[in-house]
């Protein structure tokens, strides 16, 4: 090999994996500080009211811009008596759900779990699931690891300027990584 040819060769060898680490650095960068986030406030977005599928609020935690998708955490005010989500899949997040006030109605695959303070559920990915408020009022933690969409999901479904058709709500869905495979979970 004449001494360009190897110089070229050896500067094409040397530059692909710094470029390949200079991509992986700016793909990893996420929040370097801790921080807190107060009693009944949200790190971006402020109170997030749902509309579609229940009237409830949510503020985000942990956002999935703090961990780099890793993980999001949500804290969900319920106020839909009797109302929940409809029967979906994530495709791609596990989902753990603790009860902070009230109780709640799961179904995860073919199980149904009823749900009171202190109880905490998995959901995993691509298993089927839906919950309903049983009680008047209630709060939870919601953990998605790892973040997926559901916040990007969230602030569309909050930004609305109407109530939004099943058929909206499916296409909400389906572009945030999830799929609408059945209604609503009805209290026994």
């Amino acid at each position: 090999m004449k001494r360009k040819g190897f110089f070229a060769a050896l500067l094409a060898i040397s530059t692909v994996p710094m470029l390949a680490f200079s991509s992986y650095e700016n793909l990893t960068k996420r929040v370097e500080k801790g921080f807190k986030i107060k009693s009944g406030e949200g790190r971006f977005h402020g109170h997030l009211k749902l509309k579609g599928v229940n009237a409830n609020i949510l503020d985000v935690k942990v956002s999935g811009k703090d961990t780099n998708g890793d993980i999001a955490i949500f804290e969900q005010t319920s106020l839909s008596q009797g109302k929940g989500t409809p029967l979906h899949v994530h495709h791609s997040q596990d989902e753990i759900f603790y009860i902070l006030e009230g109780a709640y109605y799961f179904q995860v695959g073919e199980e149904k779990y009823h749900m009171a303070v202190g109880d905490s559920i998995f959901l995993p990915r691509k298993v089927p699931h839906a919950w309903t408020q049983k009680s008047e009022k209630g709060k939870m933690a919601v953990i998605l690891q790892p973040a997926g969409k559901l916040e990007d999901f969230f602030v569309t479904i909050a930004a609305l300027d109407h109530e939004p058709s099943a058929a909206e709500v499916n296409r909400i869905f389906e572009k945030n990584d999830m799929k609408v495979i059945g209604p609503p979970l009805q209290l026994e």
